[in-house]
């Protein structure tokens, strides 16, 4: 899978084309996950035991979803997202304390940080966020996809790997893979990987599957529950961290951990990719 993700880069290069443009231009691109029994988990997670699961293959997306295709979305249904009805999207700004966030009313997709803050105009190729779990619902049953399920995203994410992270258990290569929070804390803007947001989708390197993103840029939307999850009430569950999560902070950058929150709550850190739907 590698090599051929690098023989299409090799291409569009001839082409004069990055693949962030050429990602523009076109609809989503997947990527196939052969068939067979993957390890997931670990002996020492609460959330997430060590365990060996069964999988018939699937095709996910090479990349997080963008502003560009949730625009057509949009267009195409009139929907208004949560954060938009509700008025509650998260937003953050440097200068605050570690795990707060702010609550801007006038924040949605087209204005992830608030309409105070610059829009998405010139960012049509960055993953869309600031939506909540039933927005991405609603974009896979419009678009005749389905978010993966918790182990699909990890069995996506490991690329074959029982470590951490994809490549091993060394954190500090995270720099090469994932647009993440480098400060040791959010009072000041870090900008170390040229973002202190979101990144164009495929703006760092991918994992041995071709999947770009995996970890960081937003967290990504995921179908399921969890043991441990409440009986009475339905509960989100998000995988890979984002632009925010730091060493210090967060940290969900891996295989391994599993955030969970309200379906409807919508945060600037807060995305999807997608997974096609089998005809069989």
């Amino acid at each position: 899978m590698a090599v051929k993700n690098n023989f299409i880069r090799l291409l569009l290069c001839v082409m004069g084309l990055s693949y962030q443009q050429a990602a523009a231009q076109s609809d989503t691109s997947f990527v196939h996950i052969p068939k067979g029994e993957y390890w997931l988990g670990s002996r020492e997670h609460q959330l997430n035991p060590l365990r060996k699961v069964s999988s018939p293959g699937f095709d996910i997306a090479a990349t997080e979803l963008t502003n560009r295709l949730f625009e057509k979305f949009i267009k195409a249904t009139n929907y208004k997202t949560d954060a938009e009805r509700l008025k509650n999207a998260m937003v953050f700004a440097p200068g605050l304390a570690e795990f707060r966030w702010l609550s801007d009313r006038t924040a949605y997709w087209r204005f992830p940080n608030g309409t105070s803050r610059e829009g998405i105009a010139d960012k049509m190729n960055h993953p869309v966020t600031t939506i909540s779990y039933a927005d991405a619902e609603a974009y896979c049953k419009w678009a005749k996809v389905r978010l993966p399920t918790l182990d699909e995203w990890e069995i996506a994410s490991r690329a074959g790997a029982r470590t951490t992270y994809f490549w091993g258990e060394d954190p500090k290569q995270i720099r090469e893979y994932a647009n993440i929070w480098h400060g040791r804390d959010h009072l000041t803007a870090d900008l170390t990987d040229g973002y202190m947001y979101t990144a164009p989708i495929a703006s760092f390197k991918p994992n041995a599957f071709g999947l770009y993103d995996i970890y960081g840029n937003v967290f990504e939307f995921c179908e399921g529950s969890l043991k441990t999850d409440p009986k009475n009430r339905k509960l989100g569950h998000a995988r890979g961290g984002s632009w925010w999560c730091s060493n210090y902070a967060c940290g969900f950058f891996n295989s391994l951990d599993v955030g969970r929150n309200n379906p409807h709550t919508s945060f600037s850190n807060q995305g999807f990719r997608v997974l096609r739907i089998s005809s069989k």
